[in-house]
């Protein structure tokens, strides 16, 4: 017998296990709502250290120029400056280069400030030390920087040419990325097809318009030799990584922390110029050194996306099934290959996943990113997906209409069926199993698609330009070493590590390399440390966006936190668990097959005799001498995961609009989204990440973009002109989970937080060239503004006359 007799349970646990109700599939409210919502979330502006100086830059305002002269003189000599600034003055640091094993990538060099000559209109050229912000800003008036103006590289077609004048003369060409893929003999197929659709396409440019700008604070101890940099990044663990490279200093002096972000889309998934720069000033100058964007800022250096022109074709049988596919992809990329993901992230990922979800023998796609004196492109949230589903399912709806069948029934005879997985699309993604003809005939039956069309057929016999439009589309989430090692950067970006420890008072902390900004990771990876752990997860702890909570860890990104995170989260939470129930099985002097831990009680099954984790806790760390010293181990784990390929996920959207004929208005009436991503850990959280996604996806489709001049100068610099959605333009979402539990990944979750920007662009533009179907007017181009609109109409109606 155990010298230490086992507690009582204030009640008796004879409730079966598998009836209990567990924390994943329920809808908890977000623990990181009360402070948010209350106004006591901690950004990184908030934070406050005595001293801190601020930086204010001098940014170009020629889109390609040689630079002859900086004087900073003046600047130097105003009340309140500590010190100026230029590429120069920094000396000789490394540049960064995002490198790639890829065949025909050529890198680029960037550095903290434009050394030499400036590529974009925005780009960061001096940077003016101050002990405010206003002393920083008054300053840069009095700074006179010479240009000797270059040949502008703005269109990328253009620049493509091979006597295009270059932005990067070390890479000798603006065409940094060259792919193609390829199976079998599109052209031969193509011939044969009963039935050839095909054009231009093309989305235009994006900024990601995150609520809070990108901000940093560098602070340096030397008496530690520790550098902090907070900052509102997604990427905490890269940067750190970087950093320590690039200053030669163990990781361990440097820690990189993402606070609460208010928003990051992808925008904050890269590395930024002033990022790099607070970086080192604050070593430098031995001070904390602080960066905050404006709005204006933020429009013209924050990565922008969605800038690709796609001339594709697609052939099909007289029934209607899929031939062959071929396209040719133009990704402009701005001004520099963006670390660490590189300019092919963008293009590649569109002739990648152009055959979509369907069944599809034969196809060629080339694929080029082009450098053009415009500010960078990066990750944003879909990443060449929208640009890919809306290409294929614009030329899905064209070759239906060209054969007289239905947009449904086309798409019913090609998505990939449920026998038919895995299977390898013509460009050589593998879906592993997911919800495709489920999903579409979810989202039929939910807006009761027969009833919809006869209303269209009635809304039209009144002369109202009412339509229906229809996407689907699939992505591969959560993607493993086997996928992101594919892109050839030299980073893992395919794994997670978790470190889940149960401390002295029986409260558990979980750690985690991913970072929040917005997602509600806090809640949902509670949820599955709290299930799979068997504690309240009211004393469940996530430590997350810290580079110091674990050896490894990249960031928030790609749709990958609750899949990968998750993932690590129960390697670690089973490891830890079978500790615990090691020495509770002691304690009780009961099997450990026998015990089982639920809601922070581990209990024996069938009696009423139980232990908390408090209990537990104080057996291992404080009673000394309760438990033999083979028994008295640590109550800590810490796992890697690693999905190695990742998993589908997919969705159908379908949605109903009108367009006013005198002021081209466009109205969205329905928008539904039936969708696969797995088994959910919180409907609610999920539901909310999916209507902000199509409320961005409505932005891309209606609303927003960047416009440049034929001069480089960028013309939408205020949200005065560059539009976004508001609340007034976005329908209610009706949302159907299919919840298909993914084959290969750890508890059955797949990503989800960027489908709605991927379904719902196409969506959109189906409706709009089905609501303009008696004019043969072809959406290809988005976003659809009023005037686009105006002029594709104006022009069909002049060729009918």
């Amino acid at each position: 017998m155990n010298e230490h007799p086992p507690l009582l349970a204030d009640r008796a646990d004879t409730v079966a296990r598998d009836r209990r109700p567990r924390r994943v599939g329920s809808r908890v409210k977000r623990f990181e709502d009360p402070r948010l919502l209350s106004g006591r979330g901690s950004f990184t502006d908030d934070k406050a250290p005595p001293h801190a100086l601020h930086v204010a830059f001098r940014r170009s305002d020629q889109s390609h120029a040689r630079i002859v002269d900086i004087d900073t003189g003046a600047a130097a000599e105003m009340p309140g400056v500590v010190a100026v600034f230029t590429a120069e003055d920094l000396g000789d640091i490394a540049p960064v280069r995002a490198t790639s094993r890829m065949k025909n990538y050529h890198a680029t060099s960037l550095f903290p400030l434009a050394r030499h000559k400036v590529r974009y209109v925005g780009e960061p050229v001096v940077a003016v030390v101050a002990e405010s912000r206003y002393c920083a800003e008054d300053a840069l008036e009095h700074l006179d920087v010479q240009y000797r103006p270059l040949p502008g590289v703005v269109d990328p077609e253009a620049a493509a040419e091979g006597d295009a004048p270059l932005l990067h003369e070390e890479a000798g060409t603006n065409v940094l990325v060259e792919r193609v893929f390829a199976r079998d003999d599109a052209d031969a197929e193509m011939a044969a097809a009963a039935v050839r659709v095909g054009g231009r396409f093309r989305m235009r440019r994006k900024t990601p318009m995150a609520i809070e700008g990108r901000s940093y604070l560098a602070e340096y101890d030397g008496g530690r030799n520790l550098l902090t940099l907070t900052s509102s990044t997604q990427i905490p663990g890269i940067i750190r990584d970087l950093l320590a490279e690039l200053l030669d200093v163990p990781a361990h002096g440097i820690r990189v922390v993402a606070p609460d972000v208010g928003g990051g889309f992808g925008g904050k998934g890269s590395l930024y110029q002033e990022e790099l720069l607070v970086a080192l000033l604050a070593r430098r100058l031995d001070q904390p050194v602080r960066w905050t964007s404006d709005r204006l800022e933020d429009l013209i250096s924050t990565s922008q996306a969605f800038d690709e022109i796609v001339t594709a074709e697609l052939g099909v049988d007289a029934e209607g099934r899929l031939l062959a596919l071929t396209a040719e992809v133009l990704g402009d990329i701005g001004a520099y290959s963006i670390y660490p993901w590189t300019g092919a992230l963008e293009p590649v990922q569109v002739a990648s996943f152009l055959p979509g979800p369907y069944r599809l023998q034969a196809y060629r796609g080339r694929t080029r990113a082009v450098c053009t004196s415009k500010a960078p492109t990066g990750p944003y949230r879909g990443v060449g997906r929208p640009i890919s589903t809306f290409v294929i399912e614009r030329l899905i709806d064209m070759a239906a209409r060209r054969l007289g069948l239905d947009p449904a029934e086309m798409r019913r005879r090609n998505l990939v069926a449920p026998d038919e997985f895995p299977y390898r699309t013509a460009s050589g993604i593998v879906w592993d199993q997911s919800c495709f003809t489920e999903s579409l005939e979810a989202a039929l039956d939910g807006v009761r698609y027969g009833e919809l069309r006869a209303m269209q057929a009635k809304a039209r016999a009144e002369g109202r330009l009412y339509g229906i439009g229809i996407a689907s589309y699939a992505e591969l989430t959560g993607i493993g070493t086997r996928i992101s090692a594919a892109p050839g950067m030299p980073i893992n970006t395919g794994t997670e590590q978790s470190t889940i420890r149960l401390d002295s008072t029986g409260s558990v902390t979980a750690a985690f390399g991913v970072a929040s900004h917005g997602q509600g990771l806090e809640t949902t990876l509670a949820q599955v440390v709290a299930d799979e752990l068997g504690c309240d997860i009211n004393d469940v702890r996530i430590v997350q966006g810290d580079s110091a909570a674990v050896a490894h860890g990249t960031g928030t990104y790609a749709s990958r936190s609750a899949v990968l995170g998750g993932g690590a989260a129960t390697l670690a939470s089973r490891d830890l668990k079978a500790k615990i129930l090691r020495v509770a099985a002691f304690v009780l002097d009961a099997p450990v097959e026998e015990l089982e831990a639920y809601d922070g009680q581990i209990s024996r099954t069938g009696t009423n005799r139980s232990l908390s984790f408090k209990d537990i806790a104080r057996a291992v760390y404080v009673d000394v001498g309760r438990l033999p010293p083979d028994l008295r181990e640590e109550m800590q784990s810490t796992r890697v995961y690693d999905p190695f390929v990742g998993t589908a996920t997919s969705a159908t959207h379908i949605c109903t609009l009108e367009i006013d004929p005198r002021t081209y208005k466009v109205t969205l009436d329905r928008f539904f989204v039936a969708e696969d991503c797995g088994r959910i850990i919180n409907p609610m959280i999920v539901d909310g990440q999916v209507q902000g996604a199509v409320a961005q996806g409505i932005g891309a489709a209606l609303f927003e973009e960047v416009v440049y001049d034929g001069e480089g100068q960028i013309l939408t610099a205020s949200l005065a002109d560059y539009v976004v959605p508001t609340a007034a333009n976005v329908p209610a979402v009706e949302i159907v989970h299919l919840e298909a539990s993914s084959p290969q990944t750890l508890g059955g979750f797949r990503g989800m937080g960027e489908g709605g920007t991927i379904g719902a662009p196409a969506a959109i533009a189906n409706a709009l060239a089905d609501a303009l179907s008696h004019l043969d007017v072809d959406i290809n181009e988005l976003p659809v503004t009023p005037e686009r609109l105006f002029r594709l109409i104006e022009n069909a109606k002049a060729e009918e006359t």
